[in-house]
């Protein structure tokens, strides 16, 4: 078996051959992102693992990998929006994706978001800089007084939970399917209650048409001014211009972001010295109430490992004829 992984970075090489010894499978690997333009990488190849934020949506991407008698994509990422099962499923090919590469990654990152804004880092920074190291409104809250409201409380809300429960706040979640195993850590409520409540609100939401711009100036007016939005899902699960509105306005107190719409070709590249031409980006980056990381939430080395692990068994999966383990059809 031959396997061709795309959008391949140096820190997933040790994992790729530690994968590819144990299960005796050739995997080769390419840096280029899949799109029209390098499908015919794939020519010779049984399989494809890919990992990417932009769209996998020319028609002729899918009947190419058909002609070269392709069966499955496997995505080593969450998210997959980026496909159009429309075209895969008249192609015969399966998706499948990692739906749980690590949750406490996420999780971590959104607390160090929420502690990076309850300690006003971002405003000390800025006045150290200048030398200025008074204390004058840095007064802080502690977690343990705060409400938390999650939503989406899946495997990476559920984690997020449990972080922050442990650390003695009040947890809220708003999600279609309420799991028991949880409620020794939050209370299930409604989306609005939870708005008009959380003194942080955190999305961990995969993103559909129902979630698209679900954090909208609406939602925004329903926030506490005192509260915090932190978004380490989906960049488009947030209104971006919303959202700007709503902190300079001082409608809320302050965001955490991990992901932002239009995104694709800046985060994860270095764009020192040009124009990525995302001015909504560039306006809360020069907010010091404004925590924002370039959607590294996923990035621990644990995580790092079962992307490709997780990925790469469903390949093969499905190559020797059995079920991929985590198909999505979107």
């Amino acid at each position: 078996m031959k396997i061709l992984m795309y959008s391949a970075r140096p820190d997933e090489a040790a994992d790729v051959d530690a994968w590819a010894k144990a299960n005796n499978t050739e995997v080769s690997t390419t840096k280029d992102p899949f799109n029209l333009d390098t499908v015919s990488q794939a020519k010779g190849f049984d399989g494809i693992v890919i990992a990417q934020h932009g769209k996998v949506a020319d028609p002729k991407i899918y009947s190419t990998l058909k002609d070269y008698g392709m069966k499955q994509i496997s995505l080593r990422i969450t998210g997959y929006d980026i496909i159009d099962f429309d075209q895969a499923a008249k192609n015969d090919l399966t998706i499948t994706n990692v739906p749980a590469y690590s949750p406490r990654s996420v999780g971590e990152l959104t607390l160090t978001h929420t502690m990076f804004l309850l300690r006003h880092i971002g405003d000390t920074r800025a006045r150290e800089l200048k030398g200025d190291f008074s204390w004058g409104g840095l007064e802080a809250q502690e977690i343990h007084n705060l409400t938390v409201g999650i939503i989406g409380a899946g495997k990476i809300g559920s984690a997020v939970a449990r972080l922050f429960n442990a650390l003695g706040a009040t947890v809220i979640a708003q999600d279609p399917i309420h799991r028991p195993e949880l409620s020794d850590v939050l209370t299930y409520t409604d989306r609005e209650t939870l708005l008009k409540t959380a003194d942080v609100v955190t999305c961990h939401t995969p993103l559909t048409a129902e979630t698209q711009h679900m954090i909208n100036a609406q939602a925004l007016k329903l926030m506490k001014p005192t509260a915090l939005l932190i978004n380490c899902s989906r960049g488009p699960v947030v209104d971006t211009k919303a959202l700007i509105q709503a902190l300079t306005a001082q409608d809320i107190a302050g965001a955490g972001i991990d992901t932002i719409e239009g995104e694709t070709g800046i985060f994860g590249e270095d764009r020192t010295g040009a124009d990525y031409q995302n001015p909504e980006l560039t306006q809360l980056l020069q907010m010091p109430n404004v925590s924002v990381t370039p959607h590294i939430g996923f990035y621990t080395d644990a995580a790092v490992r079962n992307m490709v692990d997780i990925a790469l068994d469903d390949a093969l999966r499905i190559l020797q004829g059995k079920p991929g383990l985590h198909e999505v059809k979107g």
